[in-house]
C-alpha cells in the first residue's frame, strides 16, 4: 500500500542583508540634496521671488540649507539601519492604520502631546530635569518659529506710514494683521526672541550645572557631545540678548560687533546640530509611532511571560518585533527575548561563575 508523506515545512527565510554602506551614503546624499533644493525653492517662492528676502540674512539662510542637508542625510542613514528601519515601519503602520484610528481615535494626538510636548517620561525621573527640558524645548521651538520664517523672507513687517507707529505683518506677501509697536502684541513680537533666549539660558544653564556637579552625569559625559551643544545654545542666547541691551541701553553701541558675533554663533550652531546630541530632536517623533504600536498591541494583544520565571514581559507583537530586529542584525540568540531582564541577569551571573571565574581557581 502506497503511503504519502507530508511535505516538510519550509525553513524560515534568512534575514535580509543590510544595505552596503556606499549605497546607503549615496541614497542619503540624494535625499539630502533633494531636500535642499526644495528648501531653496520654498525660500524663493515664499519671499515672492526674493523681493521680501533680506540680503543681510544670507548667512542664516545658507546655514539653514546646510542644516537641512545634515539632518536629512543623517536621518536617512539612521532609518537605513535594521533596528531603526523596523521601528520606523512599525510606527508608520500603526499611525496610518484605519483599524487603530477607529478603535483609539485619540491615541496618536494624546501620545504626541504627552511624549513630544509635555514629555511626561522626563517628569518620572526628576521634576527639575523635566522643568529645565521644557524651558529648553519650548525656547528653541519659539526661536526657530520666529527666526526661520524671517530668515527665509516669509514674514515681513512694514510700517503703515512715516508718521504712525503702526506696522503690518505679511506672510508670503499676504497681510495677516496690523499692530502698533507700543501694544502688548507689538511688544511680544518684538521681544519674542528675547523671551526664547531667557528660556534657553535657564534650561541650558541647569543642564550645564548638573553636568558639572552630578557624579553620574560627569562620569559618562563627553565634551564635544554633551557640553558643546549647551555652550553653543548659551552663546547664541546671550549674544542675542546683548543685541537688545545694546539697542535699548547703549543707543546701539557695539551693535555691529555683537551682530557679527551672534551671527557666527548661530551659523556654527545650526551647522553643528545634525552631528551632535540635539539630533535626538529629529529622532524623537519616530518614537511616538513606536509608542502607539506598543499601546495598540497592549490593548488587544497577548501578553508573553518569561519562560523561566513566568513573569509578564510584554506583548507578543512587541516581542516578535524585537526578535525580528535581532535576526536582522544576525544575532543568534533572539529566543532570549522571551526571558525577563531579571532572569537574564541571573543566568548571565551563573554562566560567569561556572565558565569564567572557574578558570581562575
Amino acid at each position: 500500500m502506497a503511503t504519502t508523506s507530508l511535505p516538510e515545512a519550509a525553513p524560515p527565510a534568512p534575514p535580509p542583508e543590510p544595505a552596503a554602506p556606499g549605497r546607503v551614503a549615496l541614497r542619503a546624499s540624494l535625499a539630502a540634496s533633494g531636500a535642499c533644493v526644495l528648501l531653496i525653492l520654498a525660500i524663493v517662492l515664499g519671499s515672492r521671488g526674493l523681493r521680501d528676502f533680506d540680503s543681510a540674512l544670507v548667512p542664516y539662510a545658507v546655514a539653514t540649507v546646510f542644516l537641512t542637508f545634515g539632518v536629512v542625510h543623517r536621518y536617512t542613514v539612521w532609518i537605513s539601519a535594521p533596528a531603526a528601519a523596523r521601528l520606523f515601519r512599525q510606527g508608520w503602520r500603526a499611525a496610518l492604520s484605519w483599524h487603530n484610528l477607529r478603535r483609539l481615535p485619540t491615541a496618536l494626538p494624546r501620545l504626541a502631546v504627552t511624549y513630544l510636548g509635555v514629555q511626561k517620561f522626563l517628569g518620572a525621573r526628576s521634576h527639575a530635569r523635566w522643568a529645565a527640558h521644557q524651558l529648553l524645548f519650548w525656547g528653541c521651538l519659539l526661536a526657530a518659529a520666529i527666526t526661520f520664517p524671517l530668515t527665509w523672507g516669509w514674514f515681513t513687517f512694514t510700517a503703515v506710514g512715516p508718521d504712525g507707529p503702526g506696522y503690518r505683518m505679511r506672510l508670503w506677501g499676504i497681510e495677516v494683521f496690523g499692530f502698533t509697536y507700543d501694544s502688548a502684541l507689538g511688544w511680544a513680537l518684538y521681544h519674542g526672541l528675547d523671551l526664547a533666549a531667557v528660556m534657553v539660558i535657564g534650561g541650558s544653564g541647569y543642564f550645564l550645572w548638573r553636568r558639572m556637579r552630578d557624579r553620574q552625569a560627569v562620569t559618562g559625559q563627553r565634551f564635544g557631545y554633551d557640553l558643546v551643544p549647551l555652550l553653543a545654545l548659551i552663546t547664541v542666547s546671550v549674544t542675542g540678548l546683548l543685541l537688545t541691551f545694546s539697542e535699548i541701553a547703549l543707543q546701539g553701541g557695539g551693535y555691529q560687533f555683537l551682530s557679527v558675533l551672534h551671527m557666527a554663533s548661530v551659523v556654527l550652531t545650526l551647522v553643528y546640530l545634525p552631528f551632535g546630541k540635539f539630533f535626538h530632536i529629529v529622532q524623537r517623533p519616530a518614537a511616538v509611532g513606536m509608542q502607539l504600536f506598543k499601546l495598540v498591541s497592549r490593548t488587544d494583544g497577548e501578553i508573553l511571560h518569561c519562560r523561566n520565571c513566568g513573569r509578564p514581559i510584554d506583548t507578543a507583537a512587541y516581542i516578535a518585533n524585537l526578535r525580528g530586529t535581532m535576526r536582522d542584525l544576525h544575532l543568534d540568540f533572539d529566543s532570549w527575548a522571551e526571558t525577563c531582564p531579571r532572569c537574564k541577569r541571573v543566568l548571565r551571573g551563573g554562566a560567569y561563575l561556572s565558565q569564567v571565574k572557574r578558570g581562575f581557581r
